[in-house]
């Protein structure tokens, strides 16, 4: 009998079965309505029970969204929620081992294995039939965009699960090519009379005045040169890593322009950069909570403009939306190049909807889930939607061309807003939609165009690492080697900078790297991404 790993608990196939069957017997579920050639709204309510993860910024309860109110109303569907707002992996896994199933899951959370394992011990159940039957505009989505059909189906044929999609840019001019934007203090530039940096030198010369100058003009020595959270994905600092060559970014993998994959932290171009900022660390200039620090002690140094140099997805969310920070340009190294390494992120996310086992309205489940693929209900669930009388708004509805525009933020952080109005789950917005359903958010834009003016004519590798749908095995050893692999790395870097003695170290470095497994590491990675453009030629 297989023994199957789900977080928290350790389920036989036999066991989860039988758990499954009581879930679906014991009132976790909704009942049978027996309704069938279901349209909206219903004329009687019904009621679907699902599970969910939100942000604590969010209401307890979805239903207190103006969006959920409106889908109610329109179908004549209560959702009646199962919300968590913290430990969702552990409490969702302790649900599916007491058999407490859902119709469905809300932004479930799953990874590839948790899909295929679910699929293969009957909790959760293949949605195909079910897209093609009852599911016209999601079908539409992947019938016009068939890379988006091969990201979604598993290497068994089958499609388990409802993604979001979010098109912002495409290719190298995606909003996803850069996440950890360098922004520096040009007060603080013009101040001293200083030149914005082009070289990792003349970086290093320009922290050094913001340590010893006194650029805020207070008095004091509370300058922080320059701060980051060591492994924070959208706050890390690797952005600075591609001024020496390969660079890297959160999943320490480059696709090169022959279709090979690099790792990039077992290359001296890695250890070059890891020495470059040992020195800026050894010189004061790195703030000396970096390797510690959290979101919430990160973001109070930023409103108080402390930093000389940091690194975020949007300056507003850290240091506010003013002019006293702008983008820290791709800087040349000891090659004179300079490099942007692209991210491998997406706007894409499979894991967002699925529909149980203990299920027994799937018409209807279908049907209310597929209303989530409307392109003006999309935009609302992405980014949150319009007329709300107790909070502020995201758009504007315009009734004579049935679209929506964003309004302006006024200073809103852009990510709380969200959090707090938006649904999320499964859901599609298409380059397309822009200057039809919705404008395109000012944020978004901005971003944009600091990419096309900024990063874009040093961004030189044309692929990044896809969205590839692994196998059970596959997914199984690959999260087996990340478990121990990627900590490692990013423990090293971190002591490394603080406590150099790279050089010593390096080459027992790349020896324990081979035993933990990398080269399958790489080879599970270059067999799936091979598989993926032979699927899609």
């Amino acid at each position: 009998m297989r023994v199957k790993y789900l977080g928290t608990a350790l389920l036989s196939t036999a066991t989860v079965l039988t758990l499954a069957a009581c879930g679906s017997s014991g009132g976790a579920s909704s009942p049978d309505y027996e309704l069938t050639n279901v349209s909206f709204p219903l004329k009687e309510e019904v009621t679907l029970k699902m599970s969910t993860s939100s942000s604590p910024l969010a209401p307890a309860d979805p239903n207190e969204k103006l969006i959920f109110q409106r889908l109610q109303e329109q179908s004549g569907v209560q959702v009646e929620w199962k919300n968590y707002s913290s430990d969702y992996i552990e409490k969702r896994n302790l649900d599916i081992s007491s058999g407490d199933l859902p119709d469905a899951m809300w932004n479930a959370g799953a990874s590839d294995y948790d899909l295929l394992s679910w699929a293969e011990d009957g909790i959760i159940i293949p949605l195909e039939d079910l897209i093609n039957e009852h599911m016209p505009n999601f079908k539409k989505v992947l019938d016009e965009n068939p890379e988006y059909l091969a990201m979604v189906t598993a290497p068994d044929g089958h499609i388990y699960s409802l993604p979001w999609i979010e098109e912002l840019g495409q290719d190298k001019e995606s909003i996803h090519t850069v996440n950890d934007i360098p922004w520096i203090n040009v007060d603080w530039l013009e101040t001293l009379g200083l030149e914005m940096p082009q070289t990792t030198e003349e970086l290093m010369v320009v922290l050094e005045a913001f340590k010893t100058q006194d650029p805020n003009g207070n008095g004091k020595a509370d300058e922080i040169p320059m701060s980051f959270i060591n492994d924070g994905g959208n706050e890390d600092m690797k952005f600075l890593f591609g001024a020496f060559g390969i660079g890297d970014n959160d999943d320490h993998l480059v696709v090169n322009d022959d279709g090979t994959i690099d790792f990039t932290a077992d290359n001296e171009e890695f250890k070059n950069g890891v020495t470059y900022f040992n020195e800026l660390y050894n010189k004061n200039l790195i703030d000396v909570e970096a390797f510690e620090q959290d979101w919430n002690a990160y973001v109070a140094k930023g409103k108080e403009q402390l930093f000389g140099v940091y690194f975020s997805w949007d300056k507003a969310n850290v240091s506010g939306a003013n002019d006293s920070y702008e983008p820290l340009p791709a800087l040349a190294g000891p090659s004179g190049e300079k490099h942007v390494t692209r991210t491998n992120g997406f706007g894409f996310s499979r894991d967002r909807f699925v529909i149980t086992s203990a299920n027994k309205n799937l018409e209807l489940t279908a049907k209310w889930a597929d209303q989530m693929y409307v392109p003006i209900q999309s935009v609302q669930n992405n980014w949150g939607t319009y007329g709300d009388e107790t909070q502020q708004n995201i758009f504007e509805y315009v009734e004579a061309t049935n679209s929506l525009k964003h309004l302006p933020l006024e200073g809103t952080a852009p990510g709380e807003l969200r959090q707090k109005t938006e649904a999320g789950g499964p859901l599609a917005i298409l380059d397309e939609y822009y200057g039809t359903v919705t404008t395109m958010p000012d944020d978004a834009k901005w971003r944009l165009d600091i990419f096309k003016d900024t990063y874009l004519a040093d961004v030189h590798n044309q692929f990044n690492y896809p969205r590839v749908f692994l196998s059970l095995e596959q997914a199984d050893r690959i999260a087996q080697i990340e478990a121990d692999l990627m900590p490692f790395v990013n423990r090293k870097r971190a002591e490394w900078i603080a406590n150099g003695k790279i050089a010593e170290e390096w080459d027992a470095y790349v020896e324990e790297l081979n035993r933990l497994g990398l080269e399958e590491w790489m080879q599970i990675k270059q067999d799936a991404y091979d598989t993926y453009l032979s699927n899609n030629k």
